[in-house]
């Protein structure tokens, strides 16, 4: 019993880090390329970027704690080795896609910040919020293929 809750709580918490991934890149995603054809659009930009920093703070960070500690309790009620191959590929692509997401948690405060002073002074967003979007982007193909991968191992547990 207490395997199939850990489980649960396991899978729910996965789902959670995954879904808010995917939900707060598609929002964002969709703001800015709005904002950046419609300028006018700043605004919306700059509230989307806001909850998206909630939504890492709330969901994304306490997922990332949880899904480790979880998984190898699993692991250890389970009596699979800590060394497993899957579970040694499953560590270092969890290990790149946090590598990926802590510098966009840095890049999506700055990228709040310069979109709430465009908007209370005015002006559109400034080149430096664009060069921070494209490394946003770029740091979240891999972290989102690297998650998928993972998925797999955590489902198929291959030998």
């Amino acid at each position: 019993m207490e395997y199939m809750i850990v489980k649960t709580l396991h899978i729910l918490s996965s789902t959670i880090l995954f879904g808010t991934g995917i939900g707060s890149a598609f929002y964002m995603l969709r703001a800015c390329l709005t904002a950046r054809r419609e300028p006018p659009m700043a605004p919306a930009a700059a509230m989307v970027v806001g909850h998206v920093v909630q939504a890492d703070l709330w969901f994304t960070t306490s997922t990332i704690i949880f899904q480790p500690l979880s998984g190898w309790y699993l692991t250890h009620l389970a009596g699979i080795p800590l060394t497993s191959r899957w579970l040694m590929i499953t560590y270092a692509l969890y290990l790149l896609a946090g590598a990926c997401w802590l510098p966009v948690v840095w890049i999506q405060l700055r990228m709040r910040d310069m979109a709430r002073e465009a908007v209370a002074a005015g002006r559109p967003l400034p080149p430096r919020f664009w060069q921070y979007f494209g490394v946003w982007v770029a740091l979240g193909i891999p972290a989102f293929f690297a998650l998928v991968v993972v998925f797999y191992l955590m489902v198929a547990k291959p030998v």
